[in-house]
């Protein structure tokens, strides 16, 4: 049987589960890149050598969809330093059916306006959205979760691109997007994810939190909020910035768990998109293997910023 044709095992016991995508929508997702990644993974991953997945920057889980469906590894551990993500992906994982019955309420709402009272209805939520999160526990979960995360995906869903951003007090701020027929409530696929993520560990963390958990015949894929390549870029995903300060912390990490035999993957930006001669990353990943390809950028809004330019992907292993 192809790879790509088999079904993830469900680890809660009812049977198999069907090609299942991500659920949200997020900006620098992997999904159309996987293709490429899957000619990229360890070896040891392919041979049933690798147990554990680690996944310190989940944005919308392409990656980690991809590995836990089509690998044998036994146990995932998925982080994110946002809790707005974090909280939408426990309740897929705790709560499927009652999040459902919200998004269907959304959906059937919004559906039957008109485009201007699309766009006040969106702009309506997303005030309601940001001034309830002064409000809400992001420590514990509660039913007041389930709402919430039913606000994130239809936001996520008609907001401009599907872009995810927030401003420094962590208020998302995107604009409302324009479509015809958003599919804000995908029932059958939010099951399949829910039942996926049963094997999985959830938890809000940032990236320097989790080096004690990652257990020998692990994977680990970072795939970190991009070094800017214009200053117009897009970065913020979270209220935190990340800075080079942080790629640079995040290097020394990598060169830590490189001496403890873990197997390593990391994507970013390449520099060299716009400065031919900035050699950040060949300097800070000096010694291990790096390697370019082209990819399409679909996040600016201008039509002339988007296109083709080259990420880097950088492994530890041959």
């Amino acid at each position: 049987m192809d790879r790509m044709e088999r079904s993830a095992p469900d680890k809660t016991g009812r049977g198999v589960v069907p090609p299942t995508k991500p659920f949200l929508k997020w900006a620098g997702g992997k999904r159309k890149l996987l293709h490429k990644f899957q000619g990229l993974y360890p070896s040891e991953l392919k041979n049933r050598k690798i147990k554990n997945y680690f996944e310190p920057f989940l944005g919308s889980g392409a990656v980690f969809f991809d590995i836990v469906q089509n690998y044998q590894v036994e146990n995932a551990y998925i982080y994110d330093i946002n809790e707005e993500l974090i909280l939408t992906y426990k309740v897929v994982q705790k709560d499927p059916l009652k999040l459902i019955q919200e998004l269907e309420k959304y959906e059937k709402s919004y559906l039957k306006l008109n485009r201007s009272e699309r766009s006040t209805y969106f702009y309506g939520l997303r005030w309601k959205f940001n001034l309830r999160r002064k409000f809400m526990d992001f420590e514990n979960y509660s039913e007041k979760w389930i709402p919430r995360a039913a606000q994130i995906i239809f936001l996520n869903k008609t907001c401009f691109n599907g872009l995810f951003r927030v401003n420094s007090d962590g208020e998302f701020n995107s604009a409302a997007g324009d479509y015809d027929n958003p599919r804000i409530c995908d029932e059958e696929n939010l099951v399949n994810v829910s039942k996926i993520l049963q094997m999985a560990e959830i938890r809000r963390a940032s990236f320097d939190m989790i080096e004690d958990e990652i257990k020998h015949s692990s994977f680990v894929y970072f795939d970190p909020p991009y070094r800017p390549i214009n200053a117009s870029s897009f970065t913020a995903y979270s209220a935190t910035r990340f800075d080079d300060a942080e790629q640079i912390r995040l290097s020394t990490l990598y060169s830590r768990l490189h001496e403890k035999g873990i197997h390593l993957m990391l994507s970013n930006s390449d520099p060299k998109n716009s400065d031919p001669d900035d050699d950040f990353f060949d300097k800070l990943y000096e010694g291990f293997k790096i390697q370019r390809i082209p990819v399409p950028r679909f996040i600016n809004s201008k039509a002339d910023g988007r296109g083709c330019v080259s990420e880097i992907i950088i492994t530890n292993y041959k």
